[in-house]
């Protein structure tokens, strides 16, 4: 997994939710996210502006963060964004700080290899889940996961159940769908004439 530099600055959290909502808001409109560390000896409360953390947000890949609030460098993992509803702007982030020893979960991405056979056939394959959460040491987690389709025939489909990633502890459903080579209509037109 890569590594991506970002710099925070630390910040004081108001009193009262008033003081809070004024203090967030001028934080927003100067270009600046308010941010969370969680998973340390105690929660950490910083601000990352908008362009440092663009190319950590808009990308396919996933990241390893290496924070550094106002000195202070620690590993962590983007656990959680809060986009705007109507503009998509970041309203927040939450990071999670990893160790060698404690395991994290993370949404990979998904990668088909291969020809299928039921493609050869006339099928389509198609993609359902972009994403497997997995859980395991961050050190140990893959940019990646590569999931090969050339056995995958017509009218066939891939369960998270079935497949196995060494050191890595699949999250989702057993019976969810990753992938399908689906019947499309020439292919259907072809097994009526065969009949």
């Amino acid at each position: 997994m890569k590594t991506f530099q970002l710099e925070g600055k630390g910040r004081e959290v108001a009193a009262t939710s008033a003081d809070q909502k004024r203090a967030l808001k001028a934080l927003r409109k100067n270009q600046e996210i308010p941010a969370v560390l969680y998973g340390g000896e105690k929660v950490t409360h910083f601000v990352v502006t908008v362009d440092s953390v663009r190319k950590l947000v808009y990308s396919p890949e996933i990241f390893v963060v290496e924070l550094n609030i106002d000195g202070k460098k620690t590993m962590a993992v983007v656990k959680d964004i809060q986009f705007q509803p109507v503009t998509d702007a970041i309203m927040h982030m939450d990071f999670m700080e990893v160790s060698d020893s404690k395991p994290v979960a993370m949404e990979v991405p998904v990668v088909l290899t291969g020809h299928a056979e039921g493609v050869k056939a006339g099928g389509k394959l198609t993609l359902r889940m972009r994403k497997l959460k997995v859980k395991a040491i961050y050190t140990q987690i893959p940019e990646k996961l590569t999931i090969n389709v050339d056995h995958l025939g017509l009218g066939k489909s891939m369960q998270v159940g079935s497949l196995h990633f060494e050191g890595l502890e699949l999250m989702n459903a057993k019976n969810a769908v990753v992938c399908a080579v689906q019947l499309t209509r020439a292919a259907r037109g072809a097994q009526a004439k065969a009949n």
